[in-house]
């Protein structure tokens, strides 16, 4: 929620009151129209507090810049007894309502909760995916991953890719460059079929269609790995091609996959990460953006729950890891590369006693098994690079091993080797980000250390990075600031040269009773009688 007003105490004010109650929200504020149009491209903002008269942009004109990024911004105009023509100009526009300034804490909060509830449930999306499927039938989509594919495997001329984009019906211009975002999709249960898994991939593509229809043109697939990749073109009429136009659709995509998220925990219990590639590429380095997306992905921090991650590459100057496994390795394939230890090792054992239930052909069977689970194992641990950490010693040499059981036995271990790390990798990956947020706020107490601006630093959505941080660290981001300005106000009061504003500005407060305000909420003392204490 971003709190917009002219008048410092109002804003304040709202902000500590908003501060103290349990709503799950990121606040911001600005202290000016210009000020919060600042915050709207920097991040989604989901409610809009506002002061209606205010010098230079006024709230009218706020609220029109508002909707034309964000659709679904709830407004909330705040107003004195003489603003009802500004009022009745406003209310004309669908998610907005008004209160009186007069009317209190208490009437502004239920304000705010109920338009909290009006968002939640429009997340919920059962609706949205029969508008969806009304427009693109199961089979399409089938044939549509299958034509991704066949893409993957090489250039095709723009002749070609328009001739097949229209029998497929794929709303693309085979004559522009895409945007490319990839979506893994996290179940808590793996025990799931293959009609299930399917089932809800095609539900988080079509909530997608609606979600992305806003301000693009976009085809999602189902990958090979199960998970979800998402071609996405502007469309026209958005500055279509210019570097400040793709800068704001990737800003638009963030936001709207933050909401897909939301709305897939909530009807489905289901979780997902995305990783979106901010630089447009060609058709023809659709294979290699692909492969790199997905490596990024993988190499990220923590488990990605809730995720929006942007990345940027280098010009492309090596050729894509080879993606042929053999067929029986498929769906192992995709439990290795997803870390799902359960389905891994469920279908490893199925897969081994049914070769060692049938005795006459159980020795040409167990070797054709050996070795294609070993190629799969010894593909994953080279595309990696993780031969210094999981030995790979006997791993195509079965004829080392004493027996059978030995045998799948030391492949068994190799693979759980490899779980064990991807684990370790990403809960050290985690504590490495945090560590250099928490050096970030330390070298930079006294700047801008809002949540959009630490999540910029590490290029993570800032609610991801929110939750990352209270899980590695046990506490709130804000708390921690907070208790990091506490301690370096304490350092500086007691240098008797510095003047108790010229304390709070270096901390991050430019107003000497904002400061006071916090340090005494904080200490249970003002920063002056702290001062005289420490003189005592």
């Amino acid at each position: 929620m971003l709190i917009v007003d002219d008048e410092e105490i109002i804003t304040d004010g709202l902000f500590d009151v908003f501060s103290q109650l349990n709503l799950d929200l990121d606040l911001y504020k600005a202290y000016s129209g210009e000020e919060a149009l600042d915050w709207m491209n920097k991040t989604r903002v989901d409610i809009v507090l506002s002061d209606i008269r205010m010098p230079g942009m006024d709230g009218l004109e706020l609220m029109k810049s508002i909707r034309s990024t964000w659709l679904h911004c709830k407004i909330i105009f705040l107003t004195g007894y003489n603003d009802f023509d500004y009022i009745y100009e406003a209310t004309q526009t669908q998610g907005v309502s008004y209160l009186l300034k007069s009317e209190g804490y208490d009437r502004i909060i239920k304000v705010v909760t109920d338009a909290i509830h009006e968002l939640e449930n429009s997340l919920k999306f059962h609706h949205l995916i029969q508008q969806s499927r009304e427009k693109l039938t199961t089979l399409e989509t089938l044939a549509q991953g299958n034509y991704f594919r066949y893409l993957l495997q090489g250039a095709r001329a723009v002749e070609e890719l328009e001739v097949d984009f229209r029998k497929l019906g794929i709303a693309l211009d085979p004559s522009l460059p895409v945007l490319v975002a990839v979506g893994d999709l996290q179940r808590t249960d793996m025990h799931h079929s293959f009609a299930e898994s399917q089932e809800t991939a095609l539900a988080v593509k079509f909530l997608a269609e609606t979600f992305l229809a806003e301000r693009t043109n976009s085809l999602g697939i189902i990958d090979r790995y199960g998970g979800l990749v998402w071609l996405i073109q502007q469309t026209y009429g958005n500055g279509t091609g210019s570097d400040e136009s793709y800068s704001r659709t990737v800003m638009f995509l963030e936001g709207q996959f933050e909401l897909m998220q939301q709305a897939c925990m909530e009807s489905m219990g289901l979780t997902f990460a995305v990783t979106i590639c901010a630089d447009p590429c060609q058709w023809i380095q659709l294979n290699e953006v692909y492969d790199r997306v997905r490596s990024q992905q993988y190499w990220r921090a923590g488990d990605g729950v809730q995720m929006v991650q942007t990345v940027s590459f280098e010009p492309i100057e090596t050729a894509a890891h080879s993606r042929t496994l053999r067929e029986k390795a498929e769906s192992l394939a995709i439990y290795l590369e997803g870390g799902g230890r359960e389905g891994f090792l469920h279908l490893f054992n199925e897969l081994k006693e049914t070769a060692f239930d049938e005795p006459a052909n159980g020795g040409p069977f167990l070797l054709e098994l050996y070795y294609t689970i070993a190629l799969l194992l010894l593909s994953y641990i080279n595309r990696w690079e993780l031969h210094d950490k999981v030995g790979t010693t006997g791993l195509m040499q079965r004829d080392l091993h004493t027996s059978w059981q030995d045998s799948f036995k030391f492949l068994q271990n190799i693979a759980e080797s490899l779980f064990d790390l991807r684990v370790s990798v990403e809960r050290n990956r985690a504590a490495a980000v945090i560590e250099k947020v928490r050096s970030y706020i330390d070298e930079h107490i006294g700047e801008d250390l809002s949540l959009v601006r630490l999540a910029s630093v590490i290029h993570f959505n800032p609610s991801y990075l929110s939750r990352l941080f209270k899980q590695e660290s046990g506490v709130n981001l804000s708390e921690y600031i907070d208790e990091v300005r506490v301690d370096k106000a304490k350092d500086l009061l007691k240098q008797d040269g510095l003047k108790i504003g010229e304390v709070g500005a270096q901390v991050g407060y430019e107003a000497p009773h904002s400061f006071t305000r916090f340090f005494k909420k904080s200490t249970g003392v003002t920063p002056l009688e702290y001062r005289e204490i420490l003189r005592k």
